[in-house]
């Protein structure tokens, strides 16, 4: 899976403002369909409280956190998996992404031009999803033709492995059909790696992104609860953002000045600092830490790695010339206050190849090649 998140939904819904203000690297966004054409990619280092504790503790010469990759996509339209509106380019674009992120308008604004002329997001929620099922589905039916031909035509093994494929593409087929999405079908972990070359859009993981007006991220909105809704249905993740007031933020030349900022209005952090967090997530990262008085840094690795694993993140050496880890996780730390004192109460610990590294914890490598 692509370690990088797309942000797609409907022309004029707020993604380019959002994806602008996230980056800090100005996207084009115009009040017209279509002023993203080509998709946007922005590195965004994601805010961790638990680097800057390092960095207090160990006071070293460079900082560096783990980032998230973002993908601006251009808005799709009714009739993108058709081709209307560009749609084959942009659907392209959603394929090579590792998550989705799925922004939906939920402010009036009579200025912004919405496609549809009305707010509704569970219409507009709807509308992507079944350009997205259908583009899915005609890859589905062309793959299924390709395998039924391996079956009829091949060898013993070809034909298991085709029988497989099929039998997974044909749980998913009606649910496409009906406009809902290919990662609601009961597939086996066997079935899913036979399809995986699909790259099928809807078996992504997928969040929504309200993107409210700042009425409605201080008192709430009916259109945010109707987002919430399907997202419950669908076991998806919501988080809640104003555009504009994170554009404004992004703005403010210096860290002290947006933090004053958010604290004037009750805020600890943005909602940017949520939603880096929301995909890094979604995609199945952890983050390990180095630390001492040269570098403070987190790593990304995925969810269940072995500390060799994490060790190859460094350098390839390190994996190929493992010998053991030292590890102590991070609540230790903040527990004990130092190295010494977490080894003093026993918690510094040395782990080997088999050990799956936990989100969190700090760790030196040996190594020999």
């Amino acid at each position: 899976m692509a370690i990088n998140c797309g942000i797609v939904g409907l022309p004029n819904v707020g993604k380019s403002t959002i994806f602008s203000a996230l980056t800090s690297a100005p996207a084009e966004a115009a009040n017209y369909p279509f002023c993203t054409i080509n998709p946007n990619v922005g590195i965004v280092d994601l805010p961790d409280s638990r680097l800057d504790f390092l960095v207090k503790t160990f006071e070293p010469k460079k900082r560096v956190p783990a980032t998230v990759e973002f993908v601006d996509i251009a808005g799709l339209v009714k009739g993108a998996s058709k081709g209307e509106g560009l749609g084959n380019q942009f659907l392209a674009h959603i394929r090579e992404v590792g998550v989705i992120a799925h922004v939906v308008r939920c402010f009036e604004n009579p200025d912004i031009i919405h496609v549809s002329n009305k707010i509704d997001p569970v219409d507009d929620i709807e509308t992507i999803n079944m350009e997205l099922a259908f583009a899915d589905l005609d890859t589905v039916e062309k793959r299924i033709e390709k395998a039924q031909r391996s079956a009829r035509v091949m060898g013993k093994d070809e034909q298991k492995k085709a029988t497989v494929v099929l039998g997974a593409l044909n749980k998913i087929k009606p649910l496409l059909e009906n406009g809902q999405l290919a990662r609601n079908a009961d597939l086996t972990d066997e079935e899913k790696a036979a399809i995986y070359d699909c790259h099928l859009i809807t078996m992504k993981p997928m969040m929504y992104v309200c993107n409210v007006d700042e009425e409605g991220m201080e008192k709430g909105s009916p259109y945010v609860e109707q987002v919430k809704k399907i997202a419950t249905e669908q076991g998806s993740d919501v988080v809640v953002i104003c555009g504009k007031f994170e554009a404004d933020l992004a703005e403010m030349e210096s860290e002290e000045e947006r933090l004053e900022f958010l604290a004037e209005i009750g805020l600890k952090e943005s909602g940017l600092a949520i939603l880096a967090r929301a995909a890094y997530k979604l995609m199945g990262l952890a983050t390990f830490f180095t630390a001492g008085s040269d570098e403070c840094r987190a790593w990304t690795i995925h969810t269940g790695d072995t500390a060799p694993k994490a060790a190859g993140v460094i350098h390839t050496d390190f994996e190929r010339g493992f010998i053991k880890a030292e590890v102590y996780h991070y609540n230790d730390l903040v527990e004990y206050g130092s190295e010494a004192e977490i080894k003093a109460a026993g918690k510094y610990r040395v782990e080997g190849k088999e050990y799956i590294v936990t989100d969190g914890d700090i760790i030196f490598f040996k190594f020999n090649v």
